[in-house]
C-alpha cells in the first residue's frame, strides 16, 4: 500500500527533507523543546515500572524526570523541590496500588498544597480497561488524567504533552497575574505620589504653598463668619544664600531638610507648617488671640536664633526673619492679601536688620509698594515709549527629528547701560501696578512681527509665546491677535501661546473661554510648568491644549531619580492618550535627553538643546546670547 506521508524526490534529499532543519520546518519543535525540558515525578512501588515509564518518556525526549518507591517519598521530593512558593516538579505520573499511601491519598495531599496546587496528576491503575469507581475517586482526588495498564508510550506521551501544556499555561497565566498585581501596585504608589505632591513639598515633605493657601481661605472664612481670632508667621531664612554659594545645593537641600524637622518638632500637630518656595516657610497659628500669636513668633525666633549648623568644620548659623499677620474677625481679609501682607512684614524684618520678628503694619506696606512702584514704573514706562524691550529665542528641539521646529520668545528689558534685564526684575510689579497688559501686546505685536518676516527657509518654525495670568482679563488681546494674523498673513498654526497651569487654574473658566476661542483661529496652545502647582490629572481635560510642558522640578534629577522617572513617564502616557505632545524644561545634560527620549518625550528645551539668543538664521540656530 503507498506510503502517502511520504515525499517522493529522485534528487538528492533537500535539509528540511531529512529533517536536519527541523526549526524552520516544524513550528512546534520550539514549544515541545519547552515541554520535554520541564520535570517529570514518576511514583510507583514497583521499580520495573518506574524504568518502563522513564524509557517511554525518554525515548520521546523527556529526559528531566525524576522518581519515588512511596507515597511519603515522593511528596518529600515535591517539597524538596519546592523553593519561594514555587515547585520545580510539573508533572505527576501516579500509580494508584502502592502500600502505606496509595495514589488516592498521595494526590489529595498534593492538591491540599497551594504550592502544589497546579501540578498535573495522571494517575496509573493496574486495571486493564475503564472502571468508572475507579476514575470517580480519582478525579475526586484531583487527578488531571488516569491511564490503565498496561501503558503504551503511543497512549502515554500524547497525555504527558497534554498536561504539561496546561501546567505551562497555568505559570503563563500566574506570571501575568504577579506581574499585574506588580505593576498595579506600582501603579498606586505613583498615584499617590502625585496626590502627595500636589498638597506637599517634594523635598522636605512639608505642606506646599497651595496647602498654605486653602489654610488660609479657611482661616479667614472662620474669622469672619465665626468670630475666631489667628496669625500667619511668614519666615526667611536669612543666611541660607551663604550656605548654598559656599557649600553648594546638595548641602544647602539638607539643611532645608533638617530645618522641617526642626519645625515639625517644634509645633507638632498643632499648627500648619509649610515651606513656601526655595528658603520661605510659613505657620498657620489658628485660633489664637494676639497674644498667643506673637508669643508663638518669639518662641521660633528664639528657636532658630539657636540653629547651627556644622559642615566641613564649619559653623553656620541662619536666623530667620519673621513676619507676622494677626487675623481678626473684623478685618476681612481674603487669604492672598493675608499672604502678601506676611510678605511684607518679612520683607521689612529683613530691612531693618535681619533675625528680628516684625508685625505687620499698614504703613510698612505701602512703602514696599511706593518703593517697588517709585523704581520699576518708570523705567516701564520709559522702555514701552522708546522700544527699549527685546525678544530672545530659546530654541525646543523635536526629539524624534533632531530639528529645532519651535522657538520659545522670552521678552528682555534693555537698560541704559545697553544691558539686558531679565524679566524677574520687572514683571512682578508690571503684574502688581497694571502694566503688564501693555507688555503683553508688545510682546504679541513683536513676535507675530518676527514669524511674518522670517525667509522662506523657516516655514517650519513656529514660536512660543508666553503670555501672562492677566492676558486673559484684557478683552482687546484677542482682537488685536486675530486682526494681526489676517493683516500679517501668517499661519496661526504657528503661533503657540504658553500660560502656566497656576495662572490657568486662578482663573479657570476664563482661560478655558480663551484658548478655545484662540484654538479656533488656528492657534495652538500649551501648558507651562505643567505637574507643580495644583493636581494636573484632574484639570487637565478642562483645557484643550496641545503642548504640555512639564516642570523643571521633575527634570533636573531625572537619571537619578526613579519616582521622577515614573512621574514623567506617567505624565507623557496621559498625555499621548489625550493626544497632547509633551515637553521637557530645564534639560541639561545629555544623559537627561537620552532618558527623556528614553520615556517618549516629544520636545526638549533647555541651556544643554539651546539657550536664549536675539535672532534666528535661516539654518533655524538662533545666535547672539542674551
Amino acid at each position: 500500500m503507498e506510503n502517502t506521508g511520504r515525499k517522493q524526490n529522485n534528487g538528492p534529499a533537500s535539509p528540511t527533507d531529512r529533517g536536519d532543519d527541523a526549526d524552520s520546518r516544524d513550528p512546534h519543535t520550539t514549544f515541545l523543546d519547552e515541554l520535554r525540558r520541564m520535570r517529570i515525578l514518576v511514583v510507583d512501588d514497583n521499580s520495573d515500572n518506574i524504568d518502563l515509564a522513564r524509557a517511554m518518556l525518554a525515548k520521546s525526549g523527556f529526559m528531566n524526570t525524576v522518581a519515588a518507591s512511596s507515597g511519603t517519598l515522593a511528596l518529600n521530593l515535591l517539597a524538596q523541590n519546592t523553593a519561594n512558593n514555587q515547585c520545580r516538579i510539573d508533572l505527576v505520573l501516579l500509580d494508584i496500588m502502592m502500600p502505606n499511601m496509595d495514589g488516592y491519598e498521595v494526590c489529595g495531599r498534593i492538591r491540599s498544597q497551594i504550592e502544589w496546587a497546579d501540578i498535573p496528576v495522571i494517575m496509573i491503575t493496574a486495571n486493564a480497561m475503564w472502571q468508572d469507581e475507579i476514575a470517580s475517586i480519582s478525579f475526586t482526588a484531583g487527578a488531571t488524567d488516569i491511564m490503565f495498564k498496561p501503558i503504551r508510550r503511543v497512549e502515554l506521551i500524547p497525555r504527558v504533552i497534554s498536561a504539561l501544556s496546561l501546567k505551562r499555561e497555568r505559570d503563563l497565566r500566574k506570571s501575568r497575574e504577579d506581574e499585574l498585581v506588580i505593576e498595579l501596585a506600582e501603579r498606586r504608589i505613583v498615584e499617590e505620589r502625585l496626590n502627595h505632591l500636589v498638597t506637599h513639598d517634594d523635598l522636605t515633605g512639608l505642606c506646599n504653598r497651595r496647602q498654605l493657601e486653602k489654610a488660609l481661605d479657611r482661616v479667614a472664612h472662620r474669622a469672619e463668619h465665626n468670630g475666631v481670632a489667628s496669625g500667619l508667621l511668614y519666615l526667611d531664612l536669612d543666611q541660607f544664600k551663604v550656605i548654598n554659594d559656599l557649600e553648594g545645593y546638595t548641602v544647602g537641600d539638607e539643611v532645608l531638610i533638617a530645618i522641617s524637622r526642626l519645625l515639625r518638632r517644634h509645633f507638632g500637630a498643632a499648627h500648619l507648617v509649610c515651606r513656601v518656595s526655595a528658603d520661605e516657610f510659613a505657620v498657620v497659628i489658628e485660633e489664637a488671640d494676639d497674644k498667643a500669636v506673637l508669643g508663638t513668633a518669639e518662641s521660633l525666633h528664639r528657636l532658630m536664633d539657636n540653629y547651627r549648623v556644622d559642615v566641613n568644620k564649619r559653623t553656620y548659623h541662619i536666623g530667620a526673619s519673621i513676619g507676622v499677620v494677626l487675623i481678626h474677625p473684623d478685618d476681612g481679609l481674603s487669604a492672598n492679601t493675608i499672604l502678601a501682607r506676611a510678605n511684607q512684614a518679612c520683607f521689612a524684618a529683613k530691612s531693618h536688620g535681619r533675625n528680628l520678628v516684625h508685625l505687620y503694619s499698614k504703613e510698612d506696606a505701602e512703602m514696599d509698594i511706593l518703593r517697588s512702584a517709585a523704581h520699576w514704573v518708570p523705567i516701564i514706562r520709559a522702555a514701552l515709549a522708546e522700544q527699549r524691550f527685546c525678544l530672545v529665542y530659546q530654541p525646543v528641539l523635536n526629539v524624534t527629528n533632531g530639528r529645532f521646529q519651535h522657538y520659545e520668545v522670552l521678552i528682555r528689558l534693555i537698560n541704559t547701560d545697553n544691558q539686558l534685564v531679565s524679566p524677574v526684575n520687572f514683571i512682578p510689579v508690571a503684574e502688581s501696578m497694571g502694566l503688564i497688559h501693555d507688555i503683553d501686546r508688545w510682546v504679541v505685536l513683536s513676535a507675530i512681527n518676527m514669524l511674518a518676516t522670517l525667509p522662506p527657509e523657516l516655514a517650519h518654525v513656529s514660536l512660543n509665546i508666553n503670555l501672562s495670568g492677566y492676558s486673559f482679563q484684557d478683552p482687546t488681546l484677542f482682537a488685536l491677535i486675530r486682526d494681526q494674523i489676517t493683516e500679517r498673513g501668517i499661519d496661526a498654526n504657528r503661533l503657540i501661546f504658553e500660560i502656566t497651569e497656576t495662572a490657568a487654574i486662578a482663573n479657570a473658566e476664563q482661560t478655558r473661554q480663551m484658548i478655545i476661542r484662540l484654538r479656533e483661529l488656528g492657534c495652538q496652545f500649551a501648558l507651562d510648568d505643567f505637574g507643580s502647582g495644583f493636581n494636573s490629572f484632574a484639570y487637565i481635560k478642562n483645557f484643550p491644549v496641545d503642548f504640555l510642558k512639564i516642570d523643571g522640578s521633575f527634570i533636573t534629577n531625572l537619571p537619578n531619580s526613579a519616582m521622577d522617572q515614573s512621574l514623567v513617564k506617567s505624565i507623557i502616557d496621559v498625555a499621548h492618550s489625550l493626544g497632547k505632545k509633551t515637553v521637557a524644561e530645564f534639560v541639561e545634560n545629555q544623559a537627561v535627553l537620552d532618558m527623556l527620549t528614553d520615556l517618549g518625550i516629544d520636545y526638549a528645551q533647555g541651556y544643554f538643546v539651546g539657550e536664549p539668543r536675539r535672532t534666528i538664521d535661516v539654518r533655524g540656530d538662533a545666535h547672539d546670547e542674551a
